[in-house]
């Protein structure tokens, strides 16, 4: 029996054998590939022969504004965030305009000056008796806050600075004029005139640098001759004056 039903299945003809319930394979080539294909993908079929070609695959989207709903009220304000570091400073802007003129201020104190001087003199004529001898004046001219005394001779610097000091005196004849400027106790200038039969005026001046509390006076200084100067009550010969330039709080 198995060889009559051989037969009968390989004289059947192609379009009968889906009818037999036979189960179908795909067809293999040795050189083509294979129909359906075994990869995933999309194949269309090439009018010049048996190749099957892949097609591009679609992508589906879907268009997310379609679906999109009303807007929604607004949320309560969250907390302020940390401020942030300090950022590296900025160029220099362009200069603005100038502004408008403010009002004028209430008026400053009036500036404290300092004042000091003094001139004095001496009508009567003075002949040294000792070898180093304090000349004393008799005439006040300017006194400012009584810092000169008469009788010792003395100006006393209360206001520190720069001070001009001028010394003149009248020469009397055949005598020695020899007299010094000094600062306490040290001699600044000295004003001089040879023995001569007639007399002259001398004058002496000089800036000095005076502390407080630095006494200025003229000294007589006395050597083998006689040392003398010359006065009258009448007129004023000899004098010595002297004045503030400028204080140690304005250098």
């Amino acid at each position: 029996m198995a060889a009559p039903a051989l037969l009968l299945l390989l004289v059947l003809p192609a379009g009968a054998w889906p009818g037999l319930g036979l189960p179908r394979r795909p067809c293999v080539h040795c050189c083509r590939p294979a129909w359906p294909p075994a990869a995933p993908g999309s194949f269309a079929h090439r009018s010049d022969g048996d190749e099957w070609v892949r097609l591009p695959r679609v992508q589906p989207t879907i268009n997310i504004s379609i679906l999109k709903g009303e807007k929604g009220e607004a949320g309560v304000r969250g907390r302020s965030g940390r401020s942030g570091k300090e950022g590296p400073p900025g160029s220099q802007g362009l200069q603005g305009r100038k502004g408008q003129k403010g009002q004028v201020g209430p008026p400053g104190t009036p500036c404290q000056r300092a004042y000091a001087a003094f001139s004095v003199g001496r009508r009567e004529g003075l002949h040294s008796s000792d070898a180093l001898q304090a000349v004393p004046f008799d005439t006040e001219l300017v006194n400012l806050d009584g810092a000169f005394d008469l009788a010792s001779g003395r100006f006393l610097c209360t206001v520190p600075g720069v001070y001009f000091l001028s010394l003149n005196v009248h020469t009397w004849n055949y005598k020695e004029t020899y007299l010094h400027i000094m600062c306490n106790r040290q001699a600044t200038a000295v004003l001089y005139a040879q023995p001569s039969e007639r007399s002259v005026m001398q004058t002496q001046s000089l800036l000095l640098s005076l502390a407080t509390g630095d006494t200025v006076w003229v000294r007589m200084f006395q050597r083998d001759r006689d040392n003398a100067i010359y006065g009258e009550h009448g007129d004023l010969y000899i004098t010595f004056s002297g004045h503030l330039v400028k204080p140690d709080a304005e250098l």
